[in-house]
């Protein structure tokens, strides 16, 4: 498998995906053994929904049109009510929020300060492609989590939160200047490398390189190929 997580300072391509004819048979993978336990899993689903409503709360005071100002908003209050269903989950378990989250809270404030685009458009699609792909992996992950939490995260992180807006917004940007499209994909490849690597370490692995990479590979494969569908929504190549 190519080496999806090794840090790269050029622009990194999103692995492809392989014809269903190609991957491996019996290639399912028992998420029970790769899932973190529920808090930390909780934990970091909260601290990453935190990120986004910052972040799209920072952009909407970049944003010159007042419709996409909304929109975005409504994004933004969209994360910030799943941050707080999230909250409520670790709540439910007689936890402290802040205590769960802290864990997470460095690693996840400096993966915010890497995905800040030059501007608003960067920024914006960086919200669209990381927490597109975050969102499917935790949801994918939910599946492996004891009890009722992953039912109940994957119907939390099932929410469009005004995706489809965003992508409009994007996409118009796009239609209106030339050059935009391309430095837009430039971005976007950038940005998977560093989500992955977020991603990666949400699950338990065991330190054999090798085993653990055929063991991810299934689940990476399949947030991958979602994440190719949303940029060719946007006429980005991935």
């Amino acid at each position: 498998m190519t080496r999806w997580f090794a840090r790269r300072s050029a622009p990194v391509d999103a692995p492809k995906l392989k014809p269903r004819r190609e991957q491996a048979v019996g290639t399912r993978v028992d998420l029970h053994d790769i899932a973190p336990d529920v808090l930390p899993y909780l934990g970091q689903v909260a601290y990453l929904q935190l990120q986004v409503f910052e972040t799209l709360s920072g952009v909407v005071q970049q944003v010159p049109s007042l419709a996409s100002k909304e929109t975005i908003a409504l994004a933004a209050g969209a994360a910030l009510s799943k941050h707080q269903a999230v909250l409520a989950e670790i709540r439910r378990h007689d936890a402290e929020p802040s205590e769960v989250m802290a864990p997470f809270a460095r690693a996840i404030d400096g993966f915010q300060a890497i995905t800040v685009g030059r501007d608003w458009q960067e920024t914006l699609l960086a919200v669209y492609v990381t927490d597109g792909l975050l969102s499917d992996f935790f949801m994918r992950l939910a599946q492996g989590i004891s009890g009722d939490v992953g039912p109940r995260a994957v119907g939390l992180l099932g929410v469009q939160s005004s995706t489809q807006q965003i992508a409009a917004i994007l996409s118009l940007e796009i239609q209106q200047d030339a050059t935009l499209g391309s430095r837009l994909a430039m971005w976007g490849r950038r940005l998977v490398g560093d989500t992955l690597l977020v991603a990666r370490s949400a699950l338990k692995l065991s330190g054999n390189a090798r085993s653990d990479e055929e063991r991810i590979d299934p689940v990476f494969t399949e947030i991958i190929g979602a994440h190719t569908r949303r940029m060719d929504a946007l006429g980005l190549t991935a």
